[in-house]
């Protein structure tokens, strides 16, 4: 049973962007058994409708992206480059296409158990990027469309401090090199600043 800091629907519920920024600071969790494995979010980027050209919904809906079609604070979990697994989460009203996706937190509980399954990592490469989070938590497509508003939802995401404003840097997504303009540099990318 999750407790009653877990973020609404609501939450998701709401404008791609306010949600990706809002995201930061707060903290994912999944259970495992007894074991809570948490991190704060550091870092998120958003992916808007079928207009957005960096947006797997460009194309339509298919197999791979239907969830992010679904209602609010769903999973999107898709698999890329054949290796890795990406974690996003479905916003704004169900049948509009929208996501974020987590590119990073900082481990705060199950410590132990992200530094073995991230062996032989430096401690500031353990979830610094969406593949490396995922691996940490053990997060893969089975996840795919998993509630995570669910009062019984193994995944979700905990209210922790706000983030402000002089601590965060907004500047274009990472990785869409063949992506066109003026999608390619879309400031829809959220990060705290190291400290």
């Amino acid at each position: 049973m999750i407790s009653n800091s877990v973020i609404a629907r609501s939450f998701f519920d709401r404008p791609t962007l306010t949600v990706a920024r809002e995201l930061l600071g707060q903290r994912l969790v999944k259970l495992e058994g007894d074991q809570r494995i948490a991190g704060l979010i550091t870092e998120t980027e958003a992916y808007i409708s079928t207009e957005d050209d960096g947006c797997h919904a460009r194309s339509g809906r298919t197999n791979r992206n239907h969830s992010m079609w679904g209602p609010p604070g769903h999973a999107y979990v898709y698999f890329t480059y054949g290796m890795h697994w990406m974690l996003n989460f479905v916003t704004e009203r169900e049948g509009f296409p929208a996501a974020v996706l987590l590119r990073g937190v900082k481990p705060v509980e199950g410590y132990e158990v992200i530094q073995r399954r991230r062996a032989g990592r430096p401690e500031s490469e353990l979830t610094d990027g969406p593949a490396k989070l995922c691996q940490a938590f053990a997060i893969d497509r089975s996840f795919d469309g998993l509630d995570l508003c669910h009062a019984q939802s193994v995944l979700f995401i905990e209210r922790d401090v706000p983030v402000p404003e002089h601590s965060v840097t907004i500047g274009p997504r990472v990785g869409l090199n063949q992506v066109s303009e003026p999608w390619k540099s879309m400031p829809w990318r959220f990060r705290v600043n190291p400290r």
